[in-house]
């Protein structure tokens, strides 16, 4: 009789697949309320680095870290109706605190544009306050009707940008300088994640802004995933808050600004970008565990692991030690696996004898013996090399399954095919789109045809990448 998987196959259903892996590689948990999320310790481990890694960007951009109130004052929302419009069906109102009824009620923020614009307008007076760069680490509400784990739940984490410009060309400007050298950056070179930038066209922009930049990564199932975005946010709140600042020749001048934020939905798409059959598989630059050091059995086998061990921490390498020997080894080695640790170093009483290890590479897979004393010189090079792997992989995965089309049929066949397609938006349009959305299917962004993001929707030559998505 057949030994049952571990994991249901992505073959067979990829969003139980995808529940499964999110279960036994002990990444979640479903919260209480319907849509909320518990993040266990290897889970919250990815968002760390992923955090790191980000922070260390966004400050090279020149912005600081603050933070502002969890909740918001429902008057601050209806100051800008477009904004509000947009987010009235996932907002969460109190209207009790204290065991009496709110004088006015308030919300628990989706966003923080309102509210840190109200601080804005306090804090910018003139030219020389200009610009003001802002982020903020925090949680956020948006109650979520179809909730999934890391995808779309009701409370998630993420960073949210702000800023204030003396002009529509610096904000402009700095708004691409985020989309490209913080989120492509990490997201290409850390994640691993082949992700295609483009603007999101007029109907899927961002409640409140004039431009949208986005970022989106294919998943194992040909689905689309928004990854983050970028927003060029004109003056709309400036007019709504009032923000403004005197200028170099002694006018009151409305500032421009910008908003920009990823999630832990970045965490969903790592898995569903790189996870297979037998679990995760975790670039090494972001892993928090890069090797693993496992003795198989036997006490001398767990004094050689944690000497090793300690010599690829002092190679500069993040490493676990398991000296787990009441554990069967082959459970252990599973979990690993599922966890997508990068790589595994078995060490037993034979590679005592021979002064060997069992190298495991999760990435390519295959497990080969090597030089236990070498591990800390070759180790470095080889995880850099699975990293490249993946992005490869990405990349050809992406481009395999995107189809040049020319109709709106051939767009929403490719789409429900499980691929993207490339259409020009001249053939497609804004009616077309809507028709689209009637199939489930969405123009995910709108591109150059060189790959380059255009200026505007409307310019020469600008393609939508239509697809299903998440």
């Amino acid at each position: 009789m057949a030994k049952a998987p571990v994991l249901t196959p992505q073959a067979d259903d990829f969003p139980r697949w995808y529940q499964d892996l999110i279960n036994k590689a002990e990444l979640a948990d479903n919260g209480p309320v319907r849509g909320t999320m518990v993040i266990r310790p290897y889970g919250y481990g990815l968002w760390e680095r992923m955090q790191r890694e980000l922070d260390d960007r966004i400050k090279e951009a020149g912005a600081a870290n603050a933070y502002f109130p969890l909740f918001i004052p429902q008057s601050y929302l209806t100051r800008e109706a477009e904004h509000v419009e947009g987010f009235a069906p996932e907002l969460a109102v109190v209207t009790h605190g204290g065991g009496k009824e709110l004088e006015e009620p308030v919300v628990v923020r989706p966003t923080s544009e309102t509210i840190i614009n109200e601080y804005f307008s306090k804090w910018v007076q003139s030219y020389r306050d200009l610009p003001l760069l802002i982020n903020q680490w925090a949680n956020v509400v948006r109650w979520e009707m179809r909730p999934r784990v890391f995808l779309r739940t009701s409370e998630f984490l993420w960073q949210e940008g702000h800023t204030a410009h003396a002009t529509y060309e610096d904000a402009r400007e700095y708004a691409a300088r985020i989309h490209r050298e913080v989120y492509a950056d990490f997201m290409v070179n850390v994640l691993g994640i082949d992700v295609v930038l483009g603007r999101k066209t007029a109907k899927e922009r961002f409640a409140g802004a004039i431009n949208t930049l986005t970022l989106e990564g294919m998943m194992g199932d040909g689905k689309a995933l928004q990854l983050g975005t970028s927003h060029e946010l004109g003056q709309n709140f400036a007019k709504a808050f009032n923000t403004q600042y005197l200028s170099a020749d002694g006018g009151r001048e409305l500032v421009w600004q910008t908003s920009w934020g990823v999630s832990t939905r970045m965490v969903g798409g790592l898995i569903m970008s790189h996870g297979d059959d037998s679990g995760l598989r975790v670039p090494p630059r972001l892993a928090p565990v890069q090797a693993v050091v496992l003795a198989i059995k036997g006490e001398e086998s767990v004094a050689a692991v944690r000497a090793l061990g300690d010599k690829l921490k002092a190679a500069g390498i993040r490493v676990q030690v398991d000296d787990r020997v009441d554990v069967p080894f082959g459970r252990r080695a599973v979990d690993w696996e599922l966890k997508g640790v990068p790589v595994r170093i078995e060490i037993g009483p034979r590679d005592l004898e021979n002064g060997t290890a069992m190298l495991a590479r999760r990435i390519p897979g295959g497990k080969e013996p090597v030089r236990a004393e070498t591990l800390p010189e070759t180790l470095p090079a080889i995880l850099e090399e699975d990293q490249a792997l993946l992005l490869q992989q990405s990349r050809e995965r992406r481009e395999s399954r995107t189809t040049e089309v020319a109709t709106l049929d051939e767009a929403a066949q490719a789409a429900t095919a499980g691929g993207w397609a490339r259409i020009p938006w001249a053939k497609l349009g804004p009616e077309g789109e809507a028709k689209l959305a009637e199939q489930a299917v969405s123009v995910r962004c709108l591109i150059a045809e060189d790959g380059s993001v255009p200026d505007a929707d409307d310019a020469p030559g600008t393609v939508a990448i239509v697809a299903r998505s998440y």
